[in-house]
Parts: structure tokens; C-alpha cells; sequence
């Protein structure tokens, strides 16, 4: 969800203002996805890297995430949509540590939209968390290293429990990864676009989702194979 703060900067405002508004462009997203019936919607709120950024803007981050947990959660109870926030909290506050589980636990038996959020998170992390995981298990003598494959480490990252993932969106004009879900993002259509993410409407979504609609999925074979 790139471009809060350049978005405000183009209107002479704070930061900040641009972080409260894509918390509003996000519940557009979440809406639009629920609608369409998608199954999951992971969007990326805090990278690893982004405790960089000078320490108002991250701690003001901070306090938009807890005041936002705080306010939205009850909501996405009420919609059936499961939370889920991914990635290393345990550098967090521990009221924050305390309001992520406490929303884990709200939305863990609902059955439509997983929303998932990914927070102090990087996929470099992730594969790392996971192999220290299989590692440990190895020096246990509870895994052989025979056994030890893809779909093991597929099963040990974050976002097991779903399927791979089909696009991968990145508004604000840039075109990379930027460390997101690494992984799971290995035959996932990328779709960039110019849009700074305040500015990211249902319209936009549906041009992002009608561009992989149009895409051949061959996952290493060929046109032909696909279409036989």
C-alpha cells in the first residue's frame, strides 16, 4: 500500500495525514474484496525495514495500528471476515502484543474474507523464521534432513493454511517486491500501477483484478498444455 506519504506531501500536509487516509482507501479494498468473494486479501501495513523511517513517523504508525486494531476489529467480527496479523510481533509494544491476540482470537472461527496483515514483516525474515523452525527439528532428531522439501517449508512460513497467491498489487508508482512474501509470491501475476494507495478505489481494484483475468497462468508449461 505505497504512496501515504507522498500523497499528503502533494497536498502540503503532514504524513500522517496520508497514513489516516489509507486506512480509509483499506476499508474500501476490504469491502471490495468481501464483495468479490475473494478468498484472502494480505496486504502489506509495516515492513521490517520501515523501523528506519524517522522515529515520529514510526511511533505515530505505531498508534494508528493500535487505534485502528482497536476500532476496526469488532467490525470484521461482525462481517465474518478472520484477522490475521503476520510477521515478527514480538518487537512490539506489549499492549499492541495484546491487542493483536486479543483480535486473533475474535475472528479465528469466521469463515469468509481472511484479511490478512502483515506487520514488522519481511519475506527475508520469514524464510529465515521458518528454516531456524526446521533446523531446530533436525538438531531435535524429530525430522530427518531427507525429509526436508518444499512443500515442508512451504508448510513452515507465514500463510500456510492458503493457497499460493494469485496477484500481487503495488500502487505508488515503483515496480518491485520490496521483501513481500518472497515465497509465496513465486508465480503470482504483478500488477503495478501509478495510483498512490489513498487514491486506490474499488475501480482500481477491479482494473488490477480484470488485468489478471486476462493474464495465460502456464506455471511452467505451455499454451498449448493449458489449453488442451
Amino acid at each position: 500500500m505505497d504512496g501515504n506519504g507522498r500523497w499528503s506531501e502533494q497536498k502540503g500536509k503532514h504524513r500522517v495525514f496520508g497514513h489516516k487516509h489509507g486506512v480509509k482507501a483499506l476499508r474500501k479494498a476490504i469491502v471490495f474484496a468481501a464483495e468479490q468473494k475473494i478468498q484472502a486479501l494480505t496486504i502489506f501495513a509495516f515492513s521490517s525495514e520501515n523501523w528506519k523511517r524517522p522515529e515520529e513517523e514510526v511511533n505515530m504508525l505505531m498508534e494508528l495500528f493500535f487505534t485502528v486494531l482497536g476500532g476496526e476489529v469488532k467490525t470484521l467480527h461482525k462481517n465474518n471476515i478472520k484477522l490475521n496479523i503476520i510477521g515478527d510481533i514480538a518487537s512490539f509494544s506489549d499492549r499492541l502484543q495484546k491487542k493483536i491476540h486479543a483480535a486473533h482470537l475474535l475472528t479465528a472461527n469466521n469463515t469468509g474474507l481472511a484479511l490478512n496483515v502483515a506487520a514488522n514483516y519481511g519475506g527475508r525474515w520469514d524464510i529465515t523464521n521458518a528454516t531456524r523452525q526446521i533446523a531446530q527439528q533436525a538438531v531435535d532428531g524429530s525430522l530427518n534432513v531427507e525429509d526436508i522439501n518444499e512443500a515442508l517449508l512451504t508448510q513452515t512460513l507465514s500463510l500456510s493454511e492458503l493457497p499460493d497467491i494469485d496477484l500481487m498489487i503495488r500502487t505508488g508508482g515503483d515496480y518491485r517486491i520490496s521483501n513481500f512474501l518472497l515465497w509465496q509470491l513465486a508465480y503470482a501475476e504483478l500488477y503495478f500501477t501509478d495510483t498512490l494507495w489513498p487514491d486506490f478505489d474499488a475501480q482500481s481494484f477491479q482494473l488490477a483484478v480484470d488485468a489478471f483475468k486476462s493474464k495465460e497462468r502456464r506455471f511452467g508449461q505451455t499454451s498449448a498444455q493449458i489449453t488442451s
